[in-house]
């Protein structure tokens, strides 16, 4: 069994999102399943069919969800340091080809938000930084190729 490990807040959104699933798409798409029925023939009811495959789609995310949190694994934010790179790090890396700078947060992959910065510890650049520390030249595999990176920052 794989664990997903996440912060609290990340647990936290998802429970709350399995619980609208549960609590209001659900009823909602039951309704919507009764509706159709209620409407006769169900051989031609397209209504009938696209709530029923509706239905099967949320039961399944609602699954993935429930696998997701059952398996999920808080993060203790009070036993992290700056002292190498590990999740939930945020960490400022220098490109040695251009120069140019990016800076990062690890985060757990099922919290990853490229448009906030925060990149899945699964990544290529994230796996490839982890252990690392402050000063340290990592060289990484990403699809383009090989890069190579400078730590310039660690923090929190």
């Amino acid at each position: 069994m794989a664990y997903t490990y996440m912060t609290k807040e990340g647990y936290d959104r998802k429970m709350e999102e399995l619980s609208y699933l549960e609590n209001v798409k659900r009823p909602e798409i039951s309704r919507a399943i009764a509706e159709a029925r209620d409407k006769g023939d169900l051989s031609e009811n397209a209504e009938y069919d696209a709530a029923k495959e509706a239905q099967g789609m949320l039961e399944m995310k609602i699954a993935q969800l429930k696998e997701l949190v059952a398996n999920a694994r808080i993060i203790d934010e009070t036993k992290l340091t700056t002292d190498e790179v590990q999740i939930l790090s945020r960490v400022k890396i220098r490109n040695i080809a251009n120069g140019a700078e990016m800076e990062y947060t690890i985060v757990a992959d099922s919290e990853a938000d490229i448009r906030a910065k925060k990149i899945g510890i699964s990544t290529p650049i994230a796996s490839g930084l982890l252990g690392h520390k402050l000063g340290d030249k990592v060289e990484i595999k990403v699809p383009a190729g090989i890069m190579n990176f400078e730590i310039v920052e660690i923090g929190l």
